[in-house]
């Protein structure tokens, strides 16, 4: 089942082409990442497709719903946590979920019911009494994505939801978008500056740049088209290195003054042992060994002229 469908997205503010005609495809109970440069068309698309924002063309479906002309049952079906935690600062973490509750028009007994559940869940229940204005960037964020999952979302739309935090907060947040996926069923599409993020959560990643996709894959599959990988030998003197170099002429990179040896390979358990076979075959004896495979921060480089997003401060 697709949870969301886009063919041919467009959308333009006067002569600016923002998104100029993406297509998505995204299996229900997936997490599905955007990745892009600072005014790429992520967070566009996020407010298009949860009915924020009016396409100027494209065929949009979530959740069985089409977004032009079924909006109510586009957010129906949806949660939205935007960048920022939308949190009401003089209530306390149990009355911003009970208000949450209101907004969907819970009954009482059932909004009470999802509030203490969600205060267990995201580990807020010892601070359930205390004002949001007190909490830490990570529990703020965490009430933010309890008050998304009080309607009970089958999609949810994750506008850059680890921007700020630290790094234990960040992969308590990834923690909890896992469970969610795996024992709710949820539908994830997530925008993010952390090439790291994509990396851990994403079962597919598309790369935006000036309003395309100029790629899709797993991450392995994005990984594996660029070149680069190789393999680093440090050796302890300069004969081991230039034995090293003879062995793998034509093909081997040798630095006198590091006393390396750089060998281009995929990363592979063969390639590896084939190189390790040779050396020990001609005993020479390499004192460090590294393997360097591409990572994301390459592909986002060859694709889009650019370092990773969160390298280069931008969202």
């Amino acid at each position: 089942m697709t949870a969301i469908q886009a063919t041919g997205l467009r959308k333009s503010y006067g002569e600016k082409t923002v998104l100029d005609g993406i297509d998505l495809h995204i299996p229900e109970g997936t997490v599905f990442a955007l990745l892009g440069a600072n005014g790429a068309g992520k967070t566009t698309t996020v407010q298009i497709l949860s009915t924020l924002l009016p396409a100027d063309a494209g065929a949009l479906r979530v959740a069985g719903h089409d977004v032009a002309h079924d909006p109510d049952g586009v957010r129906a079906a949806i949660g939205v946590t935007g960048q920022f935690a939308a949190v009401d600062n003089l209530l306390t973490a149990e009355e911003n979920l009970l208000l949450m509750a209101d907004l969907h028009r819970l009954p009482r007994r059932e909004g009470r019911r999802r509030a203490t559940g969600l205060l267990h869940r995201f580990e807020l229940a010892e601070a359930a009494g205390k004002p949001a204005g007190a909490f830490s960037g990570g529990m703020r964020r965490k009430l933010d994505l309890a008050m998304t999952l009080m309607g009970d979302p089958r999609v949810l739309f994750l506008d850059e939801p680890t921007t700020g935090l630290d790094p234990r907060s960040r992969r308590t947040v990834w923690d909890i978008v896992r469970g969610l996926v795996a024992d709710d069923g949820v539908t994830v599409l997530l925008t993010t500056q952390y090439l790291e993020e994509a990396d851990r959560l994403a079962d597919r990643i598309a790369v935006l740049d000036h309003g395309r996709i100029v790629a899709e894959g797993t991450a392995g599959e994005l990984k594996g088209r660029m070149p680069g990988g190789h393999i680093r030998l440090r050796f302890g003197d300069p004969g081991q290195l230039a034995c090293a170099a003879a062995l793998f002429d034509g093909i081997g990179s040798p630095d006198t003054e590091a006393l390396t040896l750089r060998i281009p390979g995929d990363g592979t358990v063969p390639t590896l042992r084939a190189v390790l076979d040779a050396l020990e075959g001609a005993s020479v004896e390499a004192q460090t060994l590294t393997l360097h495979t591409p990572d994301l921060d390459d592909v986002f480089l060859a694709l889009t002229g650019r370092s990773g997003p969160q390298a280069a401060g931008v969202r």
